[in-house]
């Protein structure tokens, strides 16, 4: 009889948001070949999931994310493929999901855990946890992460935190852009769920629309990228969506895609 896979990824649905949360504390959710590999089954699912609005990435125990495991990486040596290897394709889909991602962090998160943070569109921090680039102290450097951390840190913050690697507060994470807010642990939960809140009240198609807009490129040429961006609002406005949320305007009412009570 084949055992069943360890479940390290836990998945909850309520009110239009799903829970994605790292359960893996006996190795502080280490990011394992395993973990990795079911965390982006779960964004996978969510993104399929018309009833998902917003994706929360949460975790169980007392830290957010170690960083990669060193324990795998370190049989690896003998002829496998580093766990990290794989980081990339997790940073990517979280970047590039369709729906708002929003990070729970209620506690110490370290190298690779920064880039699942970074990547994230809303970022929670509770003001107790902590953060550090880690990297150096090993040997290695924070390649992979950084196609996701540098988009959110301050150039000087960067050099300092990657060159030193030493520890870092929630208020500092949130004075270099790492995450939205840090908020006092006992806050924290409560924020999150104000945060989904709001985005649940944005339409689907507008809110991916306008990620794929945070993301965009500046134009080097003021006057072609303005007449680009009015055509890409004028289309939305002609939308599905963007005539039923005008028309709700004026009627005074929640567009048919809101369905909690005003």
């Amino acid at each position: 009889m084949t055992q069943a896979a360890e479940q390290l990824v836990q998945v909850s649905t309520a009110a239009g948001v799903t829970t994605i949360t790292l359960d893996s504390p006996r190795n502080r959710n280490a990011l394992s070949t395993a973990l990795m590999a079911q965390l982006l089954d779960a964004l996978a699912a969510a993104v399929a999931d018309d009833a998902v609005r917003v994706v929360v990435l949460a975790h169980t125990g007392p830290v957010f994310c170690s960083g990669a495991d060193l324990k795998e990486t370190a049989a690896a040596y003998a002829g496998g493929t580093v766990p990290a290897g794989a980081l990339g394709e997790v940073l990517a889909a979280i970047w590039e999901c369709p729906k708002p991602v929003l990070a729970q962090v209620g506690g110490p998160a370290r190298a690779g855990g920064l880039g699942l943070i970074a990547a994230a569109d809303v970022a929670v921090c509770a003001s107790t946890a902590t953060f550090a680039f880690t990297e150096v102290r090993i040997g290695v450097i924070p390649a992979v992460i950084s196609g996701t951390v540098l988009r959110r840190l301050t150039p000087r913050a960067a050099a300092e935190l990657y060159l030193t690697g030493e520890i870092f507060d929630g208020a500092r994470a949130a004075q270099i852009g790492l995450v939205t807010a840090a908020v006092p642990a006992a806050e924290l939960t409560g924020t999150v769920r104000r945060y989904c809140a709001a985005l649940v009240r944005g339409a689907p198609g507008a809110l991916a629309g306008t990620k794929e807009l945070l993301r965009r490129p500046a134009g080097a040429d003021l006057r072609t990228e303005l007449a680009e961006l009015s055509a890409l609002s004028t289309g939305y406005f002609h939308s599905e969506e963007g005539r039923e949320g005008v028309l709700a305007f004026r009627e005074k009412r929640s567009p048919r895609w809101v369905t909690d009570p005003e």
